[in-house]
């Protein structure tokens, strides 16, 4: 839910996105065609106002913070292989200063992203969710959503409740499926169910789930995650203030298209101050399973530090390796250049993408990115970059850290996401201040840049940039540990069309969710 918390941190359109040729990609620039408003007003195209505006929240308030109606932010997108007219954005909807929003939101388009509906599984008490049907929790988080190679989709939520008795506060992963491309979600499925009293022992705190549905057999889908725990006794202490703290990575998955699904496993565990966040699972060619994440070397008494690894599983998730060391993360605080406030970007995490078109020379290839201060200088002028890697053979090994955002100077660059499109193109987006000026506001932009397979993607000469959308003013956007966009954005493709699902401001609401389509 909150790395920031460790570290401050027209129809002819749509067509045309649709009728774009599956073949290699020509090697002149990326433009955006188009940008749809998903969420909010006006409706249509957008989907409307809040559905959970009317919910009574005032027994969920933590003192002293703000719930932000009307927010949708920190989004995620996934096309179905079925039907790529139908895409499903999800995001937080309302989101609270101090954690979570009222529920998780679904824009749905079966024209290609012209018009959107809304709808919500029951993730959260407002958004109809129940003790009977499991999903009566306060509060929501950490949408994320992925389509079977059957067309189903699958929605999973990291669901929180931070008031009242020890026996109701925890914190839950909940998933549901639509069989309609998102029009209707089954009742939630609890991955995971603990207590998040941190006078009570064993302490757990669930965090940052994302799913993953196998591009290669629609039965198996797999969840990861990474918890906070404290064991022993907690006595009258503080669970914060412990040394005690230990992070461990958390799997579960289904094996019969959902219908079950197994018991959590740890798949990662330290008997130290260490631990993981910003878990996400690829699946390779061979079905090999790679799961990447941030690791915190160390806290309290030990020595600090951040590092990318990567685990790996030959039988669906059943054995893992040991982690593969990727990189480095040194990670800065982004920031507002006029004021100091912090903006609030997610970070470390990293993104992961695969390249999974035989006729690619990229086949099979690994892709990561995240926001890093490599190539930004010396130690006393660090600011946030964007970084990537790539791995050949499998997250067996990694290259050297490549600098890759085309920000001058030292304007800060930050939340990128990655993609690989059918014909292997690997694409990313990402934010920057690049067009901020003396006057009041800080003008913030969003910016693709591509590599053709073709070409050694390692070497930054070889990425070109595009403008996808603003410039807009992130000092309007709502605040949760700094301006918050997002921790992470979405990004997809249409053959070679890559559509990216992003959250920015207007004059009039604090966040919203679009959709860009970026064509060669």
């Amino acid at each position: 839910m909150n790395k920031a918390i460790r570290r401050a941190a027209p129809v002819v359109l749509a067509l045309a996105i649709l009728l774009i040729p599956l073949g290699l990609a020509s090697a002149g620039p990326y433009t955006t065609t188009v940008v749809h408003q998903a969420s909010g007003t006006p409706s249509p195209p957008a989907n409307g106002p809040s559905p959970f505006a009317s919910c009574d929240i005032s027994g969920f308030l933590i003192p002293g913070e703000i719930n932000y109606v009307n927010t949708e932010l920190e989004p995620w997108v996934a096309v179905n292989p079925t039907d790529s007219s139908n895409i499903i954005g999800v995001y937080q909807q309302d989101r609270y200063t101090f954690g979570g929003a009222r529920g998780l939101g679904a824009a749905v388009s079966h024209d290609g992203g012209v018009t959107w509906s809304a709808t919500h599984p029951a993730f959260s008490t407002c958004a109809g969710g129940t003790e009977a049907n499991g999903g009566d929790f306060q509060r929501a988080s950490d949408p994320w959503v992925t389509f079977a190679p059957n067309g189903d989709a699958y929605f999973i939520s990291l669901s929180l409740t931070f008031l009242g008795p020890a026996s109701t506060t925890g914190t839950g992963v909940l998933v549901s499926k639509s069989t309609d491309g998102g029009d209707h979600w089954s009742d939630p499925v609890t991955l995971v169910r603990d207590t998040g009293d941190a006078d009570v022992a064993p302490f757990f705190f669930n965090d940052k789930e994302s799913i993953t549905a196998d591009p290669f057999d629609s039965n198996y889908v797999y969840a990861v995650w990474d918890r906070l725990r404290k064991p022993g006794e907690a006595e009258s202490a503080s669970a914060e203030h412990s040394f005690a703290f230990r992070g461990d990575t958390l799997f579960a998955r289904t094996t019969d298209g959902g219908r079950t699904w197994e018991a959590p496993r740890t798949i990662y565990t330290r008997t130290s101050l260490t631990g993981t966040i910003g878990n996400q699972i690829a699946v390779l060619p061979g079905r090999t399973l790679v799961d990447v994440f941030d690791v915190a070397q160390g806290s309290g008494k030990n020595f600090p530090g951040f590092d990318i690894q990567v685990m790996r599983s030959a039988d669906h998730g059943q054995n893992w390796s040991e982690p593969i060391e990727v990189a480095p993360e040194r990670a800065v605080r982004v920031f507002d250049p006029d004021t100091g406030r912090s903006v609030r970007a997610g970070g470390g995490l990293p993104d992961l993408g695969v390249d999974l078109n035989t006729a690619s020379p990229g086949y099979g290839n690994l892709y990561a990115v995240w926001g890093d201060s490599f190539g930004s200088g010396k130690k006393s002028s660090l600011h946030s970059t964007i970084v990537f890697t790539e791995s050949t053979d499998g997250g067996l090994t990694w290259s050297p850290l490549s600098r890759i955002d085309r920000s001058p100077g030292d304007i800060q660059a930050f939340t990128p996401s990655v993609h690989v499109a059918s014909d292997g193109t690997v694409g990313v987006t990402y934010y920057d201040f690049r067009n901020n000026a003396p006057d009041p506001g800080l003008p913030t932009d969003q910016w693709f840049i591509h590599c053709h397979p073709t070409s050694d993607c390692t070497d930054p000469a070889n990425w070109a940039e595009n403008h996808v959308d603003g410039p807009f003013d992130i000092e309007n956007a709502a605040t949760a540990g700094g301006y918050f966009l997002g921790d992470y954005e979405g990004l997809a493709s249409i053959g070679t069309t890559f559509t990216s699902f992003f959250s920015k401001t207007t004059a009039t609401d604090k966040d919203n969710t679009y959709l860009a389509a970026i064509t060669p």
